[in-house]
């Protein structure tokens, strides 16, 4: 890949993961920010443990060379609370804004069962055509909203929410406005489908519209222990369900083969939740950094 088209970042999540707080509770904000320094990338998102003063956070980010690239924003259109949800994205958008990003990353949380107690392949929501029309609108306002801070809103198709398979995915591509755009996780599709070409097939299809992408690898094993016993999302986190690329099943060469040919320009960002007392965050992300430099060249 061209190195001069995309920065590499790296999520606090594998250090901390804000859905389940006691996992990694014993890891600071600054030992996280150091080791993603020490680990070689350049960008960061957003976790609980950072600051939310934007001058106390750019001080900190800014000794260690790291930039914020986009922040988790819930949506929830679907259920009806359009007024809270957008009021809330402005007060997020100015935050990110005033920290540099460029995208906002969303993630449609009506009903999702993500952080329940709920088996993840048979139990996430379904959408009807009146959801779908409560999306699209709220999508389209909010995408109008980033635009006056230069901003691209972007939707996060996720495990256990109504957005999670590429047939949804097309869904949402199909009703939303041009200028509403994608968050590509490999780890999510493969996740969802169980297959390396369902995943590529999306990435090549919205390619021009992907604006932010997750790097995420999966354990086929454990997809199979979550299948086979019913467990819930979190769950199967917890089990190490994902990883970091190079460490999985994924083979992330022909994902960086598409995004350079279609001259993707943004952020790759590692994204691997995983139990930090089972998968040291440093450790995993130094094997994560090395699998991209020897398999994309940057």
């Amino acid at each position: 890949m061209k190195a001069e088209n995309v920065k590499l970042g790296i999520a606090p999540i594998g250090w901390t993961n804000d859905d389940l707080p006691e996992i990694g509770k014993e890891n600071t904000f600054e030992q996280c920010v150091s080791e993603m320094a020490l680990a070689g990338f350049t960008g960061s998102e957003v976790g609980s443990k950072y600051p939310r003063d934007t001058q106390i956070l750019k001080q900190k980010l800014a000794l260690r060379g790291i930039q914020i690239c986009n922040a988790w924003f819930s949506t929830f259109f679907v259920d009806g609370k359009k007024e809270q949800t957008i009021k809330d994205f402005i007060a997020h958008r100015d935050f990110l804004y005033e920290m540099g990003a460029k995208v906002i990353g969303c993630s449609e949380q009506s009903r999702s069962i993500q952080g329940q107690k709920k088996a993840i392949f048979k139990e996430k929501p379904i959408f009807n055509e009146q959801d779908w029309a409560l999306l699209a609108e709220g999508y389209n306002e909010l995408a109008k909203l980033a635009a006056e801070k230069g901003m691209k809103v972007c939707l996060h198709h996720h495990m256990g929410t109504g957005i999670q398979t590429p047939a949804e995915i097309d869904k949402y591509m199909d009703i939303v406005n041009d200028d509403v755009y994608l968050l590509f996780d490999s780890g999510h599709l493969y996740y969802s489908e169980g297959s390396q070409q369902a995943m590529l097939d999306v990435l090549a299809k919205y390619i021009d519209r992907i604006c932010h992408v997750h790097l995420k690898d999966v354990r086929d094993e454990v997809v199979a222990e979550v299948k086979a016993n019913g467990l819930s999302f979190l769950e199967g986190v917890v089990k190490g369900t994902f990883t970091v690329p190079g460490d999985g099943v994924i083979d992330f060469k022909p994902i960086f083969e598409i995004l350079d040919k279609h001259n993707y320009k943004g952020w790759m960002v590692v994204e691997a939740e995983q139990d930090p007392a089972l998968a040291n965050p440093l450790e995993y992300a130094i094997k994560g950094r090395q699998y991209i430099r020897d398999v994309a060249g940057i």
